[in-house]
C-alpha cells in the first residue's frame, strides 16, 4: 500500500503525517473531553472553549462568539489566498450525548488544521476552522453563513462518523413544524361536553399524516413527537403540542410536503374545534452536494490509509436519509462531509449505543484517520493548479455578494 496518496506531493504529504502525529495525545484527549461533557444547541460554551483553546495555544489567530453567536468561532492560520475551511461541530443531542460523534467532527477539523499548519505558508493557504454550534437543531452553518464567515472560504470540509464509509453522500433537505393546539379545559367526567380537547386535535393529526405516508413522494420522509398533550386524565387538555420533522430531496419537494403536513394540522383543529398555531424551531436544512473533484481526492487519501469506502458507482445510487445544516453551504461553494466508519456493532446514529462507540478505539481511529485524509485533500485541491484556479475564481464571483440559501 502506498503511504502517501498519488497524485499530491510526498513531501508535503509527509509532513502532514507527522504533524498530525505530534498532536496525537492532545487531539484524542480533545475528542474525549467534548464527548464526556455534552452541550446542546447554542449552549456549547465547554466545548467551543476547549477547541478555541487548544488552536490559540497552537498559534492560531482565535475569534470567539464569531457572527453574534456566542458558541461560534473561528481559528485562521497562514496568510494565503486560499482559504481552506474545516467544520468543527459540537454541539450534542438531548439525553443521549454524542450520539452522532461530534466530538469526532471537532478533533477531526482541529487535527487537520494542525496537520496543515507547517505546510501552510508553503501552499500558500491560509487555514480556517469554523466552530459551528446548533447542527443538530438551530442551524449554525446557515445563520454563518448568511453573515459572511464563508465569504472567504475556497472550499469547506469536515468528517462524520457513522456505521459506513462514504466519500460523499447525498442527504435530505429536512423542515421542522412545531404544531400548538389550544382549546378549553373541563371535567372529564362532569362535564366533558364543556371541554375542547387539544390532544385529541393532535391525535387526529397525527392518524392523517400516518394515512398520507401512503402517498408521499420518493424520499420524503415524516417523523414526530408529542412534547406536551395534558397533565391529569381528570382534565380535558386544553393544551397540546407536538414536534414534526419533515424530510424530502429537495427544497422543492420540501416545499410540497410542508403544504401537506400543514393541512393534516390544520384538519385536527377543524375536527375538534381548536386553533392552532404552527412555528419553527430552526431554519430549513438543504440538501447535501458534496463535490466530485473534492470528493475523488478524499477517496484516494482516506483508501491509502486503509480504509475501504463504498464504490463511488454504488454511492451515485443512494441518498443517505439523513440531513445537515452543511447543505445549505453546499448550494453556495464546493464542500464535502465523508462519513467514516466505526465498529458500533451494528448501532446507528442517534441510538445510546452509537454514543458509547464515539470514545473507543475505532473513534479515536476516526479522528486521526479523518484528520490526515481532510489535510491531504486540502494539499491536493492547493497543488492541482486547475482545480485552485476554479476555486479561486468561484471566491471572487461570490466577493460582495449575499450568500442565500438556495
Amino acid at each position: 500500500m502506498a503511504s502517501t496518496p498519488e497524485g499530491i506531493p510526498a513531501s508535503y504529504a509527509e509532513r502532514c503525517r507527522d504533524g498530525l502525529a505530534a498532536h496525537h495525545d492532545s487531539l484524542l484527549h480533545l475528542s474525549h473531553s467534548i464527548h464526556a461533557e455534552p452541550e446542546t444547541a447554542y449552549a456549547e460554551h465547554r466545548s467551543a472553549m476547549k477547541v478555541a483553546t487548544l488552536l490559540e495555544r497552537e498559534g492560531f489567530m482565535v475569534e470567539r462568539g464569531v457572527a453574534g453567536l456566542d458558541t461560534a468561532i473561528t481559528a485562521r492560520y497562514g496568510s494565503g489566498d486560499l482559504v481552506v475551511g474545516l467544520c468543527a461541530e459540537y454541539d450534542a443531542l438531548p439525553e443521549i450525548g454524542h450520539a452522532c460523534g461530534h466530538n469526532i467532527i471537532a478533533a477531526a477539523s482541529v487535527g487537520a488544521a494542525l496537520a496543515l499548519r507547517d505546510v501552510a505558508d508553503a501552499l500558500d493557504i491560509t487555514v480556517k476552522v469554523i466552530g459551528t454550534p446548533a447542527e443538530e437543531t438551530g442551524g449554525g452553518k446557515i445563520t454563518l453563513l448568511k453573515r459572511g464567515v464563508f465569504d472567504e472560504v475556497a472550499f469547506a470540509m469536515l468528517v462524520h462518523p457513522a456505521a459506513e464509509e462514504l466519500c460523499a453522500p447525498r442527504t435530505l433537505a429536512i423542515t421542522d413544524l412545531r404544531i400548538a393546539y389550544a382549546g378549553r379545559e373541563s371535567h372529564a367526567a362532569l362535564a366533558p361536553h364543556l371541554g375542547v380537547n387539544a390532544a385529541d386535535a393532535l391525535t387526529l393529526a397525527q392518524v392523517a399524516i400516518g394515512l398520507a405516508r401512503q402517498h408521499l413522494e420518493p424520499h420524503q420522509m415524516v417523523h414526530g413527537i408529542v412534547t406536551e398533550a395534558g397533565t391529569v386524565p381528570g382534565v380535558i387538555p386544553g393544551y397540546a403540542e407536538g414536534l414534526f420533522y419533515l424530510r424530502a430531496g429537495d427544497f422543492t419537494s420540501l416545499g410540497r410536503l410542508e403544504k401537506r403536513i400543514r393541512d393534516c394540522f390544520r384538519a385536527g383543529a377543524v375536527a375538534t374545534g381548536c386553533t392552532e398555531t404552527i412555528t419553527e424551531d430552526s431554519p430549513p436544512y438543504a440538501d447535501l452536494v458534496s463535490d466530485a473533484w473534492l470528493a475523488d481526492a478524499y477517496r484516494a487519501a482516506v483508501t491509502t490509509l486503509g480504509r475501504t469506502p463504498l464504490a463511488a458507482a454504488e454511492e451515485a445510487r443512494r441518498i443517505t436519509p439523513a440531513s445537515t445544516d452543511f447543505g445549505n453551504v453546499s448550494h453556495v461553494l464546493p464542500v464535502i462531509q465523508p462519513s467514516i466508519a466505526l465498529d458500533c456493532g451494528g448501532a446507528v446514529n442517534h441510538q445510546p449505543e452509537f454514543a458509547a462507540a464515539c470514545v473507543g478505539p475505532s473513534a479515536d481511529a476516526a479522528v486521526l484517520d479523518g484528520a490526515l485524509a481532510l489535510a491531504w485533500t486540502a494539499v491536493a485541491a492547493a497543488t492541482d493548479p486547475d482545480r485552485r484556479t476554479r476555486m479561486s475564481d468561484d471566491v471572487r464571483r461570490r466577493a460582495g455578494g449575499s450568500l442565500l440559501d438556495p
